[in-house]
């Protein structure tokens, strides 16, 4: 991956790795879980002081740094190796790119440099009783009256939905699928946890009940930037799963150096050698499609479409079998709940449901190819 990243690259992953091992061990990983919040208002601030991840792929007319999708990648791909618990992908990632897709430029202007600071977090509202991740699957509609807008439905796996300030709500009205903003506290809303599979994942059940909105961009001109959005978050999780996928890799390696049976450590045997290798042979193959998927973010925009969802579908079935590849070399211990190989496995398995499945996006991506 020499051709992908320059030594400036390399430099800010070493950075990001030094940080999140000091910042998101085990210890602390399951200390967060725990909590209402998921994540340490703290070591927030801190990523947005001093080292700026927040508004990494942000422009710098709206308050930040002005990289890439690569460079957002390299920081999601060690948040994913460390477990990270907080709400990047909700705020920096989703939110964010929404409202750059979103041609509301009072609205850029005004909400993406607090987020790029780290001072509000944002998240967006899509997906609903149906489970999709599209805007066929929105029944949630957005009314205009004389006092302004107001929201009525009920939006489920929100991320970080309990901590956002802000909400981009993907609502229907009369002229289609429309985006608008709600703030937290805001009259007629509801929020409820949700007890999912990934507890280091924060989602929330939204319901809105006539709650006032503001609508950002053109009504009924929403359809182009969530689907832009969700291309982009396809290439943000298949990042993320090669992360988590590679630190388990190393734990099963560094077991089998030290596990010994039969008066022999198990990384001797052939079969465990053959697995290991498969392991790392899958991990290299996703790596290489999440590495190539960011730099056709920047690169090749019009392609993305199609690159995003065939690398979501890859990483997301890589992460989750080497998940379990990784609990059956380490035998019983794997299967406790001390052991960290169970928090990776909840992370595979959610995530590779996350903006829809791996099924999903082969067959969305056989209908962009026109198959």
């Amino acid at each position: 991956m020499a051709s992908v990243f320059g030594e400036e690259q390399n430099e800010l992953r070493r950075v990001v790795r030094r940080f999140f091992e000091e910042k998101s061990s085990e210890d602390e990983v399951r200390r967060l879980m725990e909590t209402d919040d998921g994540y340490d208002r703290r070591v927030w601030a801190q990523m947005a002081g001093q080292l700026g991840l927040q508004g990494l792929a942000i422009p710098e007319e709206y308050g930040g740094s002005g990289f890439t999708q690569l460079e957002m990648s390299i920081v999601l791909e060690e948040m994913g190796r460390a477990l990270v618990c907080a709400p990047v992908l909700s705020s920096a990632v989703l939110a964010a790119n929404l409202l750059l897709e979103s041609r509301d430029e009072e609205a850029k202007t005004r909400l993406l440099p607090v987020i790029a600071d780290g001072s509000v977090i944002a998240t967006v509202a899509l997906a609903e009783s149906s489970g999709r991740w599209d805007g066929d699957g929105v029944a949630t509609t957005a009314e205009r009256d004389a006092t302004g807008w107001a929201v009525t439905g009920e939006k489920l796996f929100v991320l970080d939905g309990g901590t956002a300030d802000v909400v981009l709500v993907v609502a229907r009205t009369d002229r289609g699928l429309s985006l608008f903003e709600v703030s937290a506290g805001s009259s007629g809303l509801t929020v409820r946890p949700m007890d999912t599979m990934d507890r280091t994942r924060k989602q929330s059940t939204m319901v809105f009940s006539r709650t006032p909105a503001r609508l950002i961009g053109a009504e009924g001109g929403a359809a182009i930037a969530v689907e832009r959005m969700l291309d982009l978050a396809a290439v943000a999780v298949a990042a993320e799963d090669v992360g988590g996928a590679l630190r388990q890799v190393e734990l099963a390696a560094e077991y089998a150096r030290t596990r010994s049976q039969f008066g022999k450590v198990i990384g001797s045997y052939q079969a465990i050698k053959q697995k290991l290798a498969d392991m790392l042979l899958s991990v290299e193959l996703s790596k290489a499609a999440a590495y190539r998927v960011a730099q056709v973010a920047v690169d090749d925009p019009a392609t993305l479409a199609v690159e995003a969802g065939m690398a979501k579908a890859l990483c997301a079935e890589t992460y989750v079998q080497i998940a379990y590849d990784t609990i059956q070399i380490h035998g019983g211990i794997g299967f406790t709940w001390e052991h960290p190989a169970h928090l990776y496995f909840r992370r595979a398995k959610s995530n590779a449901s996350l903006f829809g499945t791996p099924a999903h996006h082969r067959e969305l991506v056989a209908q962009r190819m026109g198959l």
